[in-house]
């Protein structure tokens, strides 16, 4: 069967349309500022809306119908396509002049994975600032529609176990599903974003900063409108409270919060996932806290010195948002861990490979990966005594399938495999082993801070010129769940049959 270049191509047109409307909000929003960059962000939009009009009026008369490998192609260079036109307002602006870091800077947006270049935050537009954050909302939303309604339907890395529980129709036709799917999960996402910026802004921060943090902490990206990111408001322990809370909601499945609006509370206490997705925080963040309270100095590693409440206090508080940072992929700091004793520095490293639930907006392997590795885990000391036994894995009480497991199991693999590939690759560039594998892990898992000269209180910008494609590479491979884009690289995905 051929491929459908004619819908492949109308549905990255009508991408192109929203990516040039999102960039003439951006340039209402340096209008009302007057930063001095609204021609460039106006120009910008209308450049990237002409070209998706052009692009869609091209192919209005494709056939209707759209099979997986269509599915697995717009999915992939739906993302590149936006990232390339994404970078359109930092070259324009000069905010990022080379394209090759614009490039950079845009993926880690969509991709939500908040990894930055740029050295002084604080000294670009606020046009291009908000731009910047609103890559991170616009991938975020995307994600979520992405791994309810698309990756199940593709057959994605066991997208299958919690794609029944979306709301919406039980008809088997794709569009209504995804349709009413899409709306009730965006409108969740919209009313966090909207009651977040509010909170913040009550608790003492800028409109500005507030609704760009909002956006960048729903979405599980991280880019920040200050140079210290959180630790800006270490002085202000409210605000990194409030911001825990939207991070633990962004890195729950976004199905749950429509559950919790129905007041079908029962689901979400008897979910498994949910409830080791708590586990891990509740066990991990006091395992952080006993070490920082007992052996870390805080005042050391800190941007801004957090004893405000008390040492108790600010042990915990700066254990659970970095653990919850990390969980969840959200990228924002409080404070450098990688000063806060070496067993913390592996801590959080190993926190890079878990991430948070799926139908979130977090990276990572995700909880319910893990979770049904353990469980096999374990059934296979059963298997091994009982040969002939006939013990299937459960999830929320019910049996999943083999081929479910298996395709855990083998993104699992594929995933370290990856890991291990891209640390290999960064080494290539004379990148030192610390600071590679925590580049590897933190671009493959959308996390952000890194290890080493990559740590919580550095950037990218060091980062050599093809490092940064490879680690773009990374990133959008991690966030489309690795066989979407792998896919893509076999000669026999493009073979007419």
């Amino acid at each position: 069967m051929k491929l459908n270049f004619k819908i492949i191509f109308h549905f990255l047109g009508l991408l192109l349309l929203f990516n040039g409307g999102f960039m003439l909000l951006s340039a209402l929003i340096s209008l009302i500022y007057k930063d001095g960059v609204t021609l460039e962000l106006v120009l910008s939009g209308v450049a990237v809306l002409l070209i998706g009009l052009f692009v869609m009026v091209s192919t209005k008369n494709h056939t209707k119908e759209m099979n997986k490998r269509e599915g697995y192609i717009v999915v992939a260079f739906g993302w590149i396509i936006m990232a390339l036109s994404g970078a359109l307002p930092y070259l324009l602006t000069g905010v990022i002049p080379n394209f090759t870091s614009a490039f950079f800077e845009t993926m880690s947006g969509y991709t939500t994975t908040g990894a930055t270049i740029l050295n002084d935050i604080e000294a670009v537009p606020k046009g291009v600032l908000f731009w910047r954050s609103m890559t991170h909302w616009i991938g975020g939303m995307g994600i979520i529609v992405l791994a309810i309604a698309i990756l199940p339907l593709l057959g994605i890395g066991g997208m299958q176990l919690f794609a029944a529980e979306a709301p919406g129709p039980n008809a088997d036709k794709l569009h209504p599903r995804i349709t009413d799917t899409a709306k009730r999960l965006w409108l969740i996402y919209f009313g966090y974003t909207a009651a977040e910026t509010i909170l913040l802004q009550v608790a003492g921060m800028s409109f500005f900063d507030a609704i760009n943090h909002s956006m960048s902490t729903l979405s599980t990206g991280g880019f920040s409108t200050k140079n210290a990111s959180l630790a800006h408001w270490n002085g202000q322990p409210i605000i990194q409270y409030i911001v825990m809370l939207f991070m633990f909601l962004a890195g729950t499945n976004f199905v749950l919060s429509y559950f919790a609006f129905k007041g079908r509370i029962q689901k979400i206490i008897k979910d498994e996932e949910f409830k080791l997705y708590v586990k891990f925080i509740a066990i991990f963040t006091i395992i952080c806290a006993l070490i920082i309270y007992f052996r870390a100095d805080l005042s050391l590693s800190s941007i801004d010195h957090p004893m405000v409440w008390g040492q108790a206090e600010s042990a915990i508080r700066h254990a659970l948002f970095q653990v919850l940072t990390v969980i969840t992929t959200t990228g924002f700091i409080t404070a450098d861990y990688t000063l806060w004793t070496p067993f913390l520095v592996v801590f959080f490293f190993g926190l890079m490979f878990l991430g948070g639930s799926a139908g979130s907006t977090a990276g990572g392997v995700k909880v319910v990966r893990h979770l049904i590795l353990i469980k096999n885990g374990f059934l296979e000391f059963k298997r091994a005594l009982h040969p002939n036994a006939i013990l299937p894995v459960r999830y929320n009480t019910k049996s999943v399938s083999g081929d479910i497991v298996f395709n855990i199991l083998a993104f699992f693999i594929l995933y370290m495999l990856s890991f291990i590939v891209g640390a290999l690759v960064f080494s290539m560039f004379q990148i030192d082993f610390q600071s590679a594998i925590g580049l590897s892990a933190s671009s493959l898992g959308n996390v952000g801070p890194a290890l080493g000269s990559f740590g919580p209180v550095n950037n990218y910008a060091a980062l050599p010129l093809l490092a940064q494609w490879w680690a773009s590479f990374l990133m959008l491979i991690g966030r489309l769940e690795l066989f979407t884009v792998l896919i893509l690289l076999t000669p026999f995905f493009w073979r007419n049959r």
